[in-house]
């Protein structure tokens, strides 16, 4: 059964805190450490940016397999359901996507049909979205699920009208690209001109004629300079530091080259990761390619693989720790190692090894291109992993969200 239950009771500790911070208060670092807390304790990942094709595919994922992920917008578990693992534990530390991903959960299990929930979640707002949410979804969200989408701004507005507007707007993800979106504005570019393009070639002529100059600018060099800058991404300083290494030192070359990428590496009808950044929406049914989880194809098998997940607002090594020896097949770190330290990322993969089952496979990814564990991760911990590089290599070129440094695999060796 879909756990509704379990982490619903008020946390004496904030785990967001205990991830982010690494510096005195108040020292600099501290000070932008707890700037970002502040900016991550709300909603920011709407939509999750990892693609759950190229994951699928690398975990060689099939039915019965145990899952472990860290959830953000909850995008990628629900494909991963297409598959009918055994079950997916996902856990998180922002209370915004622990309410996101309990509210799709409930919404494939509850709205009528795969119609209702691509109206819910596909589409640029409808005026229905709330009277569904009311009738079908509300009576079987959690209370602090509920209390979370039905809490009313100073104009009186509850959260869950989001939807009946284009969601994927809100968030810190959303400030971002809309911020990308006027910023271009100021330059004389219209960034979803680029939908225009019919061909990659016309995709690659209107990033280098329109979007690769702006980059150029004085105010936009000058403002990505900023650690700040960037906190509305949900990277932290210690990930910033890891990703401006990427552009010697020079982050506006660094979002440059990731944009590059997003526009240029695979067709507008082929990458709906595009579409989101470009034209603020995704396709319609039949338009260009949609996300796995609300392609008409995967609705069935999702909704009735839907109890098979738990969803637990604790950090990945708190659930591990109570989990028996061997029990875990697939682990998914999203980018999360760039956040910690050398002993939180130990301390993860001695829970990740000791849980590890025959032959099991872990994700992730980085902002820069390196793997990032070696010499950080003990010997005697990592030597047990066999790390895939070509494949790692080949994943990313082929990850069509392209706005990490480094997908890669590592596969359990044989004991």
């Amino acid at each position: 059964m879909t756990d509704l239950s379990a982490d619903l009771s008020p946390r004496k500790t904030k785990p967001i805190r205990t991830a982010v911070y690494q510096n005195k208060a108040v020292s600099r670092a501290g000070v932008s450490e707890r700037l970002f807390a502040l900016v991550f304790s709300g909603l920011v990942y709407p939509q999750i940016w990892e693609d759950p094709e190229i994951d699928m595919e690398a975990m060689e994922l099939r039915e019965g397999h145990r899952i472990v992920t860290i959830a953000s917008g909850g995008c990628n578990l629900l494909a991963y359901l297409s598959r009918s693992p055994a079950s997916i534990d996902a856990v998180d530390l922002n209370k915004a996507h622990i309410a996101l991903n309990r509210l799709k959960l409930a919404a494939f299990r509850h709205l009528p049909s795969h119609g209702d929930v691509f109206r819910f979640f596909g589409e640029a707002g409808n005026r229905h979205n709330g009277a569904a949410y009311d009738r079908f979804i509300a009576p079987n969200l959690d209370a602090l699920s509920r209390q979370y989408w039905e809490k009313r701004n100073w104009r009186g507005k509850r959260r869950i009208s989001a939807f009946e507007r284009n969601f994927y707007r809100k968030g810190a993800l959303g400030f971002f690209i809309g911020i990308g979106h006027r910023a271009a504005r100021l330059y004389g570019v219209k960034v979803g001109d680029i939908m225009n393009a019919t061909s990659p070639r016309e995709q690659r002529r209107f990033f280098e004629e329109e979007l690769a100059p702006i980059f150029q600018k004085r105010l936009i060099r000058r403002a990505t300079s900023l650690k700040s800058s960037l906190f509305a991404l949900g990277i932290p300083p210690a990930q910033y530091d890891a990703l401006v290494a990427c552009g010697d030192g020079d982050m506006a070359r660094v979002l440059s080259m990731r944009l590059e990428k997003l526009a240029c590496h695979f067709p507008l009808k082929d990458n709906y990761f595009a579409w989101q950044a470009f034209a603020r929406c995704y396709p319609k049914p039949g338009e260009a390619a949609l996300p796995t989880y609300l392609d008409e194809v995967h609705y069935e098998s999702i909704r009735a693989n839907a109890d098979r997940v738990r969803i637990h607002h604790r950090n990945i090594v708190e659930l591990l720790q109570d989990k028996p020896a061997g029990s875990v097949d697939r682990f998914v770190l999203l980018d999360a190692q760039d956040w910690m330290t050398d002993a939180q990322l130990n301390e993860l993969w001695a829970e990740i090894t000791r849980t590890a089952a025959p032959n099991a496979r872990v994700i992730f990814r980085t902002a820069a291109e390196p793997t990032l564990l070696p010499g950080r991760v003990s010997d005697s911990v990592l030597g047990q992993w066999d790390y895939r590089e070509a494949q790692s290599m080949e994943f990313h070129r082929r990850d069509r969200s392209a706005i990490y440094g480094g997908f890669h695999l590592c596969v359990k060796k044989p004991s």
